[in-house]
């Protein structure tokens, strides 16, 4: 079964276009082990947002694990996570931050409960609503 997850990247170092221009990317870098552990349980196939952070502050597209399991290729240590990542869809209407923090059903979500990590794990209630939100 496929699980679904929330990807922060700040624009200005790796945008939403970064990813569609490159058609595949390769999500590394993260230095948290909550987060590593969330890069870890990843499968292909698994649906991730795809989160602007720091500018934005918003969901503005869905993309889809192609590779998982992998070393992360900027850690000379072998220690942390990496997966790659493939553009699927913009989202027709961003989800703000605010927008997440305002819907009450959503106050449990790792995007709220733990603002600073960067690779989230969404639940499948979660996922339906925020999809709702953004107009799909």
């Amino acid at each position: 079964m496929a699980r679904y997850w929330l990807m922060k990247s700040e624009p200005f170092k790796y945008s939403w276009d970064d990813l569609v221009a490159e058609k595949e990317g390769t999500w590394d870098g993260v230095r948290n082990h909550r987060a590593k552990n969330n890069l870890a349980a990843m499968e292909v196939g698994d649906q991730a947002f795809f989160y602007h952070s720091r500018e934005g502050l918003e969901i503005v597209g869905i993309c889809e694990v192609s590779v998982a399991g992998i070393l992360d290729p900027t850690d000379e240590t072998g220690k942390w996570a990496a997966v790659k990542v493939v553009p699927k869809t913009k989202l027709p209407h961003p989800v703000t931050l605010k927008q997440i923090k305002a819907e009450p059903q959503l106050a449990d979500c790792e995007l709220v409960r733990l603002s600073r990590l960067s690779v989230a794990e969404i639940k499948e209630d979660e996922w339906s609503i925020i999809m709702s939100m953004a107009g799909v």
